[in-house]
């Protein structure tokens, strides 16, 4: 009887601590909710499963009146039920991870190096005097175009009807510096990496995206759209469990489910800071803070010189963060909606550093 009454008193025990590990999780999302658009859901994944699943639901009368005018404007009936892990929403920049990934596959398989210039696949961009910007150039922002503002690119390409079309408008543009030196976080650079893999393997960027990447990955309800030209740097939706299949497969060096889908090189290489000292960087969103970047990935926490990051992540415009901590080897996805980007970086550094806290 003893030993039974020893045995109830160290579950108990170990359920209390547990609860209190992500109490201050569960404090920070009620206190957030509101400034991070009213709803939240927090997803954190470590040693092979889900060990936190929570959301928070406080929207406020005008931002229930907001959603109704945005609903309209596409045409669709605003929905204000709460986050659950299979809510799928627009996830604009977290979208950049899940390219570079697809670009990387094509990369493991040889059939494309990072050292490639685009003007071997797109001769347009040779016309214009961009052909000799490299694959690793487009996936790092260092192409240096000088793209337009993030909304208005993703606006303008949203009305033209083929990717050769994009790539038109791409050439068009103005040069900033020479390729490599110059750092502008935009839409351009993924753009053309999906026109090449397209012009590699004759399969548009959304079947390409769901044949190597989505099936994989059980991302069932993860897409880039049926528009006439996908958006890879900003045209995906997803769920919070989807996006977590991803992120398992990053903390995983490139596996999931036992299956190999990068190598560890192309996880490894994408988790690189590109942003060294010779790299002038004209452009972050203010959420980036003094992050460095990869590929398709912001650095959180810096190595040294040529070797991955402690920390990675791929925030999105409407306030979606995902991050991985390769130390640790946990990762973690916060589903938001919100265009207001005042303290998001310093909420987002907040939340990993209690995510850790708990995660110990």
């Amino acid at each position: 009887m003893k030993k039974l009454f020893f045995l109830v008193s160290i579950l108990l025990y170990c359920g209390n601590l547990n609860a209190q590990n992500f109490s201050k999780i569960h404090t920070w999302l009620q206190d957030h909710a509101d400034i991070m658009g009213g709803r939240v859901y927090l997803l954190l994944y470590k040693d092979g499963k889900i060990v936190y699943s929570k959301g928070v639901s406080e929207l406020s009368a005008k931002q229930k009146m907001m959603g109704k005018i945005l609903a309209k404007r596409q045409s669709k009936i605003a929905d204000f039920s709460d986050y659950t892990p299979t809510t799928g929403q627009q996830i604009a920049s977290c979208s950049k991870w899940l390219s570079a990934a697809l670009v990387m596959t094509f990369v493991d398989e040889g059939k494309l190096t990072l050292s490639d210039t685009v003007g071997k696949y797109l001769p347009v961009l040779s016309k214009s005097g961009k052909g000799n910007i490299t694959i690793s150039e487009c996936l790092s922002h260092m192409t240096a175009i000088k793209s337009p503002d993030l909304k208005e690119s993703i606006s303008e390409m949203r009305q033209i009807n083929s990717m050769d079309e994009a790539i038109q408008m791409i050439a068009a543009l103005p040069m900033e510096g020479e390729p490599g030196k110059v750092f502008r976080y935009s839409n351009t650079g993924l753009q053309i990496a999906g026109s090449v893999i397209e012009k590699i393997s004759g399969k548009s960027f959304e079947t390409l995206f769901a044949e190597r990447i989505a099936k994989l990955l059980e991302m069932k309800n993860t897409d880039f759209g049926k528009s006439k030209v996908a958006l890879p740097a900003g045209g995906a939706s997803s769920t919070p469990n989807d996006y977590m299949n991803f992120l398992a497969m990053i903390v995983n060096k490139g596996v999931f489910n036992g299956k190999r889908i990068l190598s560890e090189h192309s996880v490894n290489q994408m988790q690189i800071n590109r942003i060294t000292g010779e790299v002038n960087k004209v452009y972050a969103p203010t959420e980036a803070g003094n992050f460095g970047y990869g590929y398709g990935e912001w650095i959180m926490e810096k190595t040294a010189t040529n070797k991955p990051a402690n920390a990675v992540t791929s925030p999105g415009l409407f306030g979606s963060f995902p991050w991985v901590d390769n130390q640790k080897k946990t990762a973690g996805f916060l589903m938001a909606f919100n265009l207001n980007n005042k303290g998001r970086h310093e909420y987002y550094v907040e939340l990993k550093k209690l995510v850790d806290e708990a995660l110990k």
